[in-house]
This record gives C-alpha cells, sequence and structure tokens, in this order.
C-alpha cells in the first residue's frame, strides 16, 4: 500500500491517469465551425420570435467541470484508496492473535474488533497464516488464512468472567503445543489477570510478542447493600484519572410489568481517586421493583449489578392466636405489628395453612400455643426451606405446655411454666428495662430508651444452648428475644406480647428498629458458604459480557458453597439463581475485588490500539462518480431543450387504510380452581342471613336431632329478638367453608371420625379469627367433665391438636350470664354437668361496688359441656318439643332455661363482652335488686 497525503492506494498506477484530465478539458472544449452568413430579408419577419430549442453553441464551463470530476472520481475509486492507512508491521510467517475476549473488554468491543480486522486484512495482504487464542475459551491453535478468520469475526463475543488461572494454564499448554514458531499479538483488556507470567514466557519462547491497549481505564460497580435504611454502591475503575462524574441508573419494572429506568443519581470520581461511593435512598416499594444498577455508557457486565431478595420487599405474614372481637385495635395482638411492618413490608393476613403456599418472607404468630400436626409439619418444612418464623409470647402461650419437657422444633428454647408476672409469685417488685445489646446480636447498636420496661415475660428453662441464643436480655439477664437455626431458616421468639399488654415495648420506636433488623435488614447481608451448605441453586437467568441477560436454559444446577464463594467461569456465570423460595444474584464484581491494572514486563511492547481502523473509500468515490455522470446527462439535456418541464401534480392519494383489529383485554385468570355451582350455591345460602350450623357427626339420628335443636334455638331467637336467623345447616368439616358461621355446634360420639389435617387447619383458623365451637358430649346424666365416660375421651382426642386456651368453669360473673337473660345454671335435657369456657386473665379484678369484674377483653372461642343442649331445643315440624326433658312443669322449667341459654350464647357470640361494660351497671343492679 503507498500512502500519498494522507490516504493510502492498494493501486498507485492507476493515478497516471489524473494527468490525461487537462487533455480531456482542451477537447471537451472544442468550438464547433463558424456558420455562413447569407442575408435574407424573410428574416426580418422571424424578429421577436423565441426559440424554445435553442442550442448553445460552446460547452459551459460549469458541466466542464462536472464532467471532470466524475473522471477523477472514476480514476480515484479505480486506484484502492484507503482512509486511515496503517503502518504495515515487520514480519513473516504465522502470527497468533491472542485476545483477552472478557467484560472488561466489552464497552470498546467494537473498536477491538474493528483493530483485530485490520490487523487481518494486513496479514492477508502479507500471506501470513493465522490463529486466534480467547482466554476465556482457550482451544489448540489452529493457523488459517486470514479471510476465514475475517469471517468469523461477528461470532466472537466477550465473556462475562475474567480469565481464570485454570484458563492461563491451558492457553499455555495449547500454546506450547504448536510445532512451528509465530509471531504473537495480545489485544488486552488492560487488566492483571493471576497466572497469565507463564503465558508470556511461552508466547515470547514461540517469537515476538506485541501487547495492545485502548489507554482507557475499566469501570465497574460492586453489589449493592442495603444499610440504615439506603442502598449503598461503590464504583471502581482501573486506573487514577482526573476527577470524573457518571451516572448509576436504576433499573426495574414499574407497576404494569413493563422494564423501565426507575431512578438515576449522579457518582463523583475524585482527582486521583480509585473508587466512588454512593448512598441512594429509595422507597420501599420502588426499591423492592429494582431488578439492577447499571453505570450509564458502559455496557459491560463488569458495570452491572444484580438485585435478589436482600432488596426486594419482604412479604410478612401476620396470624394472631386470637383476633380482637371487641374493636380495640390497641388491645390487638397485630396493630403494633401492622404499624411497625406495613412501611417497609407487604402484609399477608389469613389461615396458616393458606398462607404458606404464597411463601411469604416472614411469618408471625403472635401468642400462638397449640399448631395442629398438619399445620405443624408444613410450617416446619417451610423454616427448613429458608423462612423465618417470629413468634410472640402472650397469655395462652405461658399457660400452654409446648416446649415445656422438652424444646419444640418451633421455638428456640424451653419455657418454664407460668411465665413471669408483677404481683405473682415471682414477682420482681419493679418492671424491667432492657440491657445493651451484645454485638452479635441483629440489634447491636440501637439505642435503649429509658422508658422501655417489661412487666411480663414468658421465662426461658436454662440450657447449655441458651446463652448462645439470647439475642436480648433484660438488666436482670433474663431473656428477652431468643433465636435459632433451624434448616435454612431461623426461629425467633420475643418473650413479651405483641401489644403493650406485658411491655411498653410495641409503644416504642425500638419495636419498629428491632423488626426492621430482624425481618427486614437482616436478609439483606449476603449468605456465606457456610451458610448455603447442602443447598443446590437453579440458574434462572445468566448475564453476557455486555450486561445483557438471558433465559439459563438447560444450565445445570450449583451447590450452594461453589455459588457462594467459587469463582466464576465457564460452569459458574453470572446472573440470577434460586433455591426453594430464595433468590440469590452472583455478580461479576464481589465486595472485596479491586481492578488492578495490568503490568507487562520490560521487553514486551506495548502499543495502544488505533483510535480510527483502515477504512476503504473506493466505492463511495465510485458512487459519487455516477452520480456527477447522471447530472451531466441531465445538464444535457437542458442546454439543448430536450429537456421538457413537466407539469406536477400534487394529489393526497390515501395508500392504504390501516384498520385496528378488535384486541380483547387480557385478563389474568386466577390460579386457584373456580368453585363449582353446588358451592357458590351453599355460600350464598349460608351468606344470605344468620345461619347456626351443626358439625355432622356421620350418626344420622344424632345429626337429625341436632339439626331439630338448632331449628328450635332459631325460633326462639326469632319470636324473642332482633335475630331472625335462617334454616340451620349441617356442615362436613373437610369440603364446607367455616367462616359463615359464627357458631358452630358439635355433639360428641365414641365413634365419631377424628377430622383430618386439613380440618384441622380450617377450625384453627375459625377459632383465630373469632368464630365459637360449643362442644357437647351429652354425657352429663352419666359421667361429669373430663375422661369419665367415652364421649369425654373422645372429647379430649378431637381437641387436641386445637389452639384452645386454658379453660375453667363458667364463674358467677361471666358475660354468658346476663347477655341477654339474667342465669345461673345452663341445663339441656340434662342439668348436673358444669358448662367450661376460657379461663379469665390472672390478674382480672373487680372494683368496690360493682357486681362483676372487668372482662371486656375478649370472647371463649369454645364453650364445653355435657347437658344435651340440642335435645331440649328439638323441635318437630310443628314447632312441639321432640324430645323430654324431666319431668312435668318442673321439666318444662328446666327446657325454657336451656333455651335461655341458648339465647345468651348466640347473643355472646354476636354481641361479645360489651355487658361488660361500665354505661350496664345500673340497668343491671335494678334488675338484680341489689
Amino acid at each position: 500500500m503507498t500512502t500519498l497525503l494522507g490516504l493510502g492506494f492498494t493501486a498507485p498506477w492507476l493515478l497516471l491517469g489524473l494527468a490525461a484530465l487537462p487533455i480531456l478539458w482542451l477537447i471537451l472544449r472544442a468550438i464547433p465551425p463558424a456558420p455562413v452568413r447569407r442575408r435574407f430579408p424573410g428574416v426580418a419577419l422571424l424578429l421577436g420570435l423565441k426559440d424554445d430549442e435553442a442550442t448553445s453553441d460552446r460547452t459551459p464551463w460549469w458541466l466542464m467541470l462536472i464532467r471532470m470530476l466524475a473522471l477523477a472520481a472514476i480514476i480515484l475509486g479505480l486506484a484502492g484508496p484507503v482512509l486511515n492507512p496503517q503502518q504495515q508491521a515487520t514480519g513473516r510467517g504465522p502470527l497468533l492473535f491472542v485476545l483477552d475476549a472478557n467484560w472488561a473488554g466489552a464497552p470498546r468491543w467494537a473498536d477491538l474488533i474493528a483493530h483485530l480486522d485490520t490487523q487481518l486484512a494486513e496479514a492477508g495482504r502479507a500471506g501470513r497464516p493465522v490463529a486466534i487464542l480467547s482466554l476465556t475459551a482457550p482451544e489448540p491453535l489452529q493457523f488459517q488464512s486470514a479471510d476465514a478468520w475475517r469471517s468469523r469475526l461477528p461470532g466472537l463475543k466477550p465473556a462475562a468472567w475474567l480469565p481464570t488461572e485454570a484458563q492461563l494454564t491451558q492457553a499455555g499448554a495449547a500454546v506450547q503445543a504448536a510445532t512451528e514458531s509465530f509471531d504473537s499479538r495480545w489485544l488486552s483488556d488492560g487488566l492483571a489477570h493471576p497466572g497469565r507470567a507463564a503465558l508470556i514466557a511461552a508466547l515470547q519462547a514461540k517469537g515476538a510478542l506485541t501487547v495492545y491497549e485502548t489507554g482507557q481505564p475499566v469501570i465497574g460497580i460492586g453489589p449493592a447493600s442495603f444499610q440504615d435504611g439506603a442502598i449503598h454502591l461503590t464504583l471502581y475503575r482501573s486506573l487514577p484519572g482526573p476527577a470524573r462524574e457518571m451516572a448509576v441508573l436504576a433499573q426495574g419494572l414499574d407497576p404494569a410489568g413493563t422494564p423501565r429506568m426507575l431512578a438515576s443519581t449522579p457518582v463523583r470520581f475524585e482527582d486521583g481517586a480509585l473508587s466512588a461511593d454512593l448512598a441512594l435512598s429509595l422507597p420501599a416499594e420502588l426499591r423492592a421493583r429494582v431488578t439492577r444498577f447499571e453505570v450509564q455508557g458502559q455496557r459491560s457486565a463488569g458495570a452491572v449489578t444484580l438485585t435478589d431478595d436482600r432488596l426486594r420487599r419482604r412479604e410478612v405474614a401476620l396470624i394472631a392466636g386470637r383476633e380482637n372481637r371487641e374493636g380495640l385495635e390497641l388491645l390487638s395482638p397485630l396493630h403494633y405489628l401492622q404499624q411497625a411492618l406495613k412501611p417497609s413490608a407487604d402484609l399477608l393476613h389469613g389461615g396458616l395453612m393458606d398462607l404458606l403456599p404464597a411463601n411469604p418472607d416472614v411469618i408471625v404468630l403472635a401468642d400462638v400455643a397449640t399448631l395442629a400436626p398438619a399445620e405443624k409439619t408444613a410450617l416446619t418444612d417451610w423454616v427448613e426451606k429458608g423462612g423465618m418464623l417470629l413468634r410472640f409470647a402472650g397469655p395462652h402461650l405461658a399457660a400452654s405446655d409446648v416446649s415445656r419437657a422438652e424444646e419444640d422444633p418451633l421455638m428456640p428454647v424451653r419455657l418454664r411454666s407460668g411465665g413471669r408476672t408483677v404481683g405473682g409469685a415471682m414477682s420482681w417488685g419493679a418492671p424491667k428495662t432492657l440491657a445493651a445489646f451484645p454485638p452479635d446480636s441483629p440489634f447491636a447498636g440501637l439505642p435503649i430508651p429509658a422508658d422501655v420496661s417489661v412487666s411480663a415475660q414468658v421465662m426461658a428453662q436454662p440450657d447449655p444452648t441458651l446463652a448462645d441464643r439470647v439475642i436480648a436480655a433484660l438488666t436482670d439477664g433474663t431473656p428477652l428475644v431468643t433465636r435459632k437455626n433451624l434448616g435454612q431458616g431461623q426461629v425467633v421468639l420475643f418473650h413479651v406480647t405483641a401489644n403493650a399488654e406485658w411491655s411498653s415495648l410495641p409503644l416504642s420506636g425500638l419495636f419498629v428498629q428491632m423488626l426492621e433488623r430482624l425481618a427486614i435488614s437482616s436478609a439483606a447481608k449476603p449468605p456465606s458458604a457456610e451458610e448455603l451448605a447442602g443447598t443446590t441453586w437453579r440458574p434462572v437467568q445468566v448475564m453476557d459480557g455486555f450486561g445483557t441477560l438471558s433465559d439459563a436454559g438447560a444450565l445445570p444446577g450449583v451447590d450452594g458453597p461453589t455459588l457462594a464463594a467459587a469463582p466464576l467461569g465457564p460452569d459458574l456465570r453470572p446472573g440470577v439463581y434460586d433455591s426453594g423460595k430464595r433468590r440469590l444474584a452472583r455478580n461479576v464484581l464481589g465486595a472485596d475485588d479491586v481492578l488492578t491494572p495490568a503490568d507487562w514486563p520490560a521487553n514486551v511492547p506495548v502499543e495502544t490500539m488505533a483510535e480510527s481502523a483502515e477504512r476503504p473509500i473506493g466505492g463511495p468515490l465510485l458512487a459519487l462518480a455516477l452520480v456527477l455522470l447522471a447530472l451531466d446527462v441531465i445538464a444535457s439535456l437542458a442546454l439543448g431543450g430536450r429537456l421538457l418541464p413537466q407539469r406536477g401534480r400534487i394529489a393526497a392519494i390515501a395508500i392504504a387504510l390501516l384498520t385496528a383489529l378488535p384486541q380483547g383485554e387480557a385478563r389474568a385468570q386466577a390460579t386457584a380452581p373456580q368453585p363449582t355451582e353446588a358451592e357458590t350455591e351453599f355460600a350464598i345460602r349460608a351468606a344470605g342471613e344468620l345461619t347456626l350450623a351443626h358439625v355432622l357427626t356421620g350418626n344420622t339420628k344424632l345429626d337429625d336431632i341436632a339439626q331439630a335443636g338448632l331449628k328450635g334455638l332459631s325460633d326462639t331467637l326469632f319470636f324473642r329478638t332482633s335475630i331472625e336467623p335462617a334454616v340451620p345447616i349441617g356442615i362436613d368439616l373437610d369440603k364446607d367453608e367455616l367462616a359463615f358461621f359464627p357458631f358452630l355446634y358439635w355433639p360428641i360420639t365414641p365413634d365419631q371420625p377424628r377430622p383430618s389435617d386439613a380440618a384441622y387447619a380450617k377450625l384453627n383458623d375459625y377459632l383465630r379469627s373469632g368464630g365459637m365451637i360449643l362442644f357437647d358430649t351429652r354425657d352429663a346424666d352419666v359421667a361429669s367433665f373430663g375422661a369419665a365416660s367415652p364421649n369425654g375421651r373422645k372429647l379430649q382426642e378431637i381437641a387436641a391438636p386445637l389452639d384452645i386456651p386454658p379453660l375453667e368453669p363458667v364463674p358467677r360473673d361471666h358475660v354468658l350470664t346476663r347477655t341477654f337473660y339474667l342465669l345461673q345454671d345452663f341445663p339441656g335435657r340434662s342439668a348436673n354437668a358444669p358448662v367450661w369456657v376460657e379461663a379469665a386473665p390472672p390478674d382480672a379484678e373487680q372494683v368496690e361496688g360493682m357486681p362483676f369484674r372487668n372482662l371486656n377483653d375478649g370472647v371463649t372461642p369454645v364453650v364445653i359441656g355435657g347437658n344435651d343442649w340440642a335435645g331440649a331445643w328439638a323441635v318437630d315440624r310443628n314447632g312441639n318439643p321432640l324430645l323430654p326433658v324431666g319431668r312435668g312443669m318442673t321439666g318444662e322449667r328446666q327446657r325454657e332455661l336451656s333455651l335461655r341459654f341458648g339465647v345468651n350464647l348466640v347473643m355472646y357470640v354476636l354481641t361479645g363482652n360489651y355487658k361488660s361494660d361500665q354505661v350496664h351497671v345500673p340497668a343491671l343492679l335494678d334488675r338484680l335488686g341489689q
């Protein structure tokens, strides 16, 4: 190639044709012969006429210039002009190109390929065979023609990982295996790679080695971390330089699911600095939508950091042992939890078995003591797969036998019976305050307000493991919060209630911070290899060298420790991985990684890649010549008068009409099965009016009596109160929904089948959400309450998996004795058995001058007795009593009291403990005759 005036020419001898242009100019400028002049009188008649087809007597200069330029363009185009010609490197024989081929070179990958193409073109002109060695995918060297390699350049892509030591060793072995000598040209990304020295020595042993670099710093971004309510990011560059400002983009999905830029924030490299820190504060809702952060203008995997479960908005399921029935929010066990978690988490409500399939991040059990076997098994499996179970104590847990003799799997410690309360046998004398949090506690560093105190708690049994499980304690050393690992998950217990009944902790800002640290921020830390031991992670999306995500396809799973600690490579690619309900991102740069610039040996020449590649311009010059020749033809026709003007017509013609096809709205189909027609009719019937229900036992005669008994009670309610019940319904615990019925009557027989696990889950949800069950053993004529009869033993078996609080016989001041009628006895067909309800709190006191204690904090979920109430209530189709009760007027009086008990019971279910309010005292005193 010959270079003239900055242009290279592959056929410079054709430029001699430019010397002939002056001769061509003279020939084309020749004047036609002069015409013979003759006088003709008739010419006077032509004066004033215009000849539209006048012909010029000589060629205009501007037309001659167009023709000369066209000829010059043809000559230059055929001479093979090249823009930015490169100096031809010396050397002969085979030539090897070594490519780092990783994400560090991705932002300038097009320039690198253009430079490589130029080098290959030069090698092709010199007739040198060429081989290309990619360090991120080393293969045996294959020397081929340069043109063959040029056709394969579009298929070369940068990898999303840096060359590993194993890959550099494999590349060195491929170089040593070559039999011939060759020169090498290394197109470097500018970063240092461990194990490169051996490869350099192997290349120099084969021939001359030259390194080419871009001279630009490599930019990367570290993984995102969430601390103190902000997202922290660090940007790195490989070379120091002047101050530079860049932008970090937060990419994610909008509410419609469309990828968008959610936020943009500037970050500045100070003069000479190699890193720049960024703290980004985003609302929790927006933070949960972010899927990646990227450095604007840097198209590489290293300039992208993916997010995972550590930044998304958490889902927290809230379940209480007993919902507040009186509408007093401040007494609800979930009120303070909702207020504390609502700003930073999505709250889920429902039954335990309904919420587990939704895979929440945290499940909170507020004073839930007993779990059905199916609930316990499913919850344990959920925790072992990585869930966090957060439990709060309360009266139910303190009175239960859970985790007493041996540690319950779903409790972090064993508990003492009864707990610890002011004024009790283990009185403190004064409420205790919180001790400073230990350094290894998730609450470490939180300031403790002086006004936070604890007046009651459940006590932990002293065990060898107790000290390791305490993460918060009181000033006297008693545990306040304990925690243990269970599989991949955790179980945490607050030894106080979730409301302000036992402590003032829920009233303080510390409560919000503790829940944030425990349930939200703790998930923002990257898991260690030890924490991921025994797990397998499936790749969902993997990232290429340009930072673009794609579906992982059939890539194999990766074990947890490898995902956490192993270097990236062909078998471990950056991207998003999941295991069960957990999602983890493996990014190119870790928290401790740095970008180290390459340091080449002194005997290796390092050159900068050409900013502009060679560009042949022969084609554009020939195209210019054709345009000029076309202009010459048009100008010649115009000068000869043969180019008539065309009268244009401007008309607006519609080429095509686009008709919008009707598009139906895309509607998401519910994943849950649609209810059947029978289920819909049942729901309408049960929910249309207040309906009393009884549990079907499988004994036809007993079920008919229960139906007739509830029919008699419904008639009594209709005639004596404002309640107008519908026809009673018998329900199947496995098939029917219980939420429609405020009250269930359940007669007990020795041979009735035990409910299924699914039925127990429904029953526990029913009791926790405010429903009431009346258990009737119907054995008061043969035994007292307990296991003295087959019916009593069957009741104990049926009730064992239910979350039933401690019980006591109905006290004389219980609200059940005055909700509608003033009663002290609750007979049915029998009148001897005691009736049991939820025990009153131990601190319930009777104020002087009051006829009853203040029991306005809840409604008993169960009433248990054996007086056969349905038999006393039962009526036939004409409304007459179906079964005898006692003898004569005494029996009828007993039946009347039984109906009054039924009325009081239903009113108690519907109105709660409002008759304990002070406003009713004057009327009750008047009726009591006091």
